[in-house]
């Protein structure tokens, strides 16, 4: 049996990776998803593909920076199906640099904050009343393992993500009873574009310290035409970097429980990745 069925989940940036993976496994479980993304050629594309599986979708475009069209989105889904159950707060971008990088980096940086600071809480604020008036919901927000420590080369992200932590953990205090939350703490996972926002690579060398270049090398191993099974099965211990698809499995686990039942925090890891927080 599946919690999901009938349960009327929105997804933010669902127009590709995380996002849209989460809608098409929520519909698949009998969720009715309400897609969102800024990009609405994207998103109108995960709505189509779920309609076609014979899932129940709703696309809307919405700048999660923007708290005016995140509202719109909540009234399009109660609008859609009278009911707003699990907001998934996924939208986010990754613009790792150095402080030395400012010059190239300040206006992602800027944009860094007003996605994944912002664009959290304008996600909570939409749905909050929604939630509180039905006498339930869940909040779910993707933060990073990034926000669990300070490290060189990811200031501004780790800092976004750390803000995430503190806007999750405060709902969860203030919301007891009637707001579930959880926060979802990813760690690498290569298949998806988020890696495209980076600025220096070398930032890359703040998370891993030592294991920098043995991550590099082993990267090359399993992205290349030959990847070893101990590196790239995930029934190996040594499974190096996750894929998207087990990411998303585990995301949909933690909104596919009773209501009685809250996952308020989850971290997966690849058991052989070189993260060192």
């Amino acid at each position: 049996m599946s919690h999901l069925e009938r349960r009327v989940v929105i997804i933010t940036g669902a127009g590709s990776g995380f996002g849209r993976l989460i809608a098409q496994k929520s519909a698949a479980r009998g969720a009715k998803v309400v897609v969102s993304d800024v990009n609405g050629d994207a998103v109108g594309e995960t709505a189509d593909a779920i309609r076609a599986e014979g899932g129940a979708a709703e696309a809307c475009v919405a700048d999660v920076t923007e708290l005016e069209p995140m509202r719109a989105l909540a009234h399009a889904a109660l609008d859609a199906y009278g009911a707003i159950d699990v907001m998934i707060n996924n939208a986010g971008v990754m613009p790792l640099a150095f402080y030395a990088d400012h010059a190239d980096a300040a206006g992602a940086w800027s944009r860094c904050i007003d996605i994944n600071i912002k664009g959290v809480l304008n996600g909570i604020m939409a749905v909050h009343d929604a939630m509180i008036t039905q006498g339930r919901g869940h909040v779910v927000n993707l933060s990073s393992i990034y926000g669990n420590y300070p490290v060189a080369g990811a200031a501004v992200y780790g800092a976004t993500k750390a803000a995430v932590n503190f806007l999750s953990e405060s709902l969860r205090q203030e919301s007891q009873g009637k707001i579930k939350v959880t926060t979802i703490r990813p760690t690498g996972v290569p298949g998806t574009a988020l890696g495209a926002g980076v600025i220096n690579p070398g930032a890359l060398g703040g998370i891993l310290g030592a294991n920098l270049p043995s991550f590099m090398e082993t990267m090359g191993e399993v992205f290349g035409p030959n990847p070893p099974a101990e590196l790239a099965s995930p029934d190996e211990i040594g499974y190096f970097a996750l894929d998207p698809e087990i990411m998303a499995d585990n995301i949909v686990y933690a909104i596919d429980q009773p209501w009685g039942v809250s996952i308020s925090d989850l971290t997966v890891r690849a058991s052989g990745d070189r993260y060192m927080i």
